[in-house]
């Protein structure tokens, strides 16, 4: 029997964590709840979950502290930011900070199912390659078995979101996916609202860590008007 899923909600308000686990139990998944921050990063290290529902506005230690901590820490659990805030620097912080996705409330409870799938699918999916090592242009690598990318030979750390960024576009070389092809192949997920800045903030915060000089990139291209490609 497969075992469940199980789904760490970090949030202070107790009636949105019982709506949480109401449903995400109904769906299937198991879940863990924190109140606060610090307990939230404890959790997180020590429960291993599939997947942090995590909300920004924490007790003793913000949603952003932990996420930026556990990124530090080189752990790749799929985060998805829970946040009241409207502002677009607030999304986009979460994002460049290592957040895998985010979700505004009041958020429909379908919509929030849906891309707690996703993001556990697209881990799951993201198992390693037979070939071990593909040469994707330059002085860039990935080794596929270990989930790693290399520049000069030196480890370059990137989030699994980046990587599987990186992976696809790498895999299909000077094709120019659209944004909306984007969120559907990596994200799993159809494209709404403003997912466009998902995309072009996790491109650039990828494009910070392989290219030489990212503003000048030489792998991970704008096709204006189109969308992005992999140059060889």
């Amino acid at each position: 029997m497969e075992q469940k899923k199980t789904v760490l909600i970090v949030e202070d308000e107790k009636n949105i964590v019982d709506i949480l686990c109401f449903n995400l139990q109904r769906e299937g998944y198991a879940t863990l709840e924190a109140y606060d921050g610090e307990d939230g990063l404890e959790k997180a290290q020590s429960e291993k979950p599939d997947l942090i529902l995590l909300d920004v506005m924490l007790p003793k230690m913000n949603g952003f502290d932990v996420c930026r901590t556990l990124r530090k820490g080189h752990n790749n659990v799929p985060v998805v930011i829970l946040t009241a805030r409207e502002e677009e620097t607030d999304k986009v912080l979460g994002l460049e900070i290592g957040a895998d996705d985010y979700i505004t409330k009041p958020f429909s409870m379908r919509e929030l199912i849906a891309r707690v799938g996703a993001n556990i699918r697209r881990t799951v999916m993201s198992a390693p390659a037979a070939e071990g090592t593909m040469t994707i242009a330059g002085d860039l690598s990935i080794n596929t078995d270990c989930h790693q990318v290399f520049r000069d030979g030196s480890v370059i750390e990137l989030t699994q979101r980046e990587y599987e960024l990186l992976t696809f576009l790498a895999s299909h070389p000077n094709k120019v996916y659209a944004r909306i092809d984007l969120m559907e192949q990596v994200w799993n997920y159809g494209y709404v609202g403003d997912d466009a800045r998902t995309v072009d903030v996790t491109v650039r915060r990828l494009r910070e860590k392989i290219e030489a000089d990212p503003a000048n990139p030489r792998y991970i291209l704008t096709r204006r008007g189109a969308g992005y490609y992999f140059s060889t």
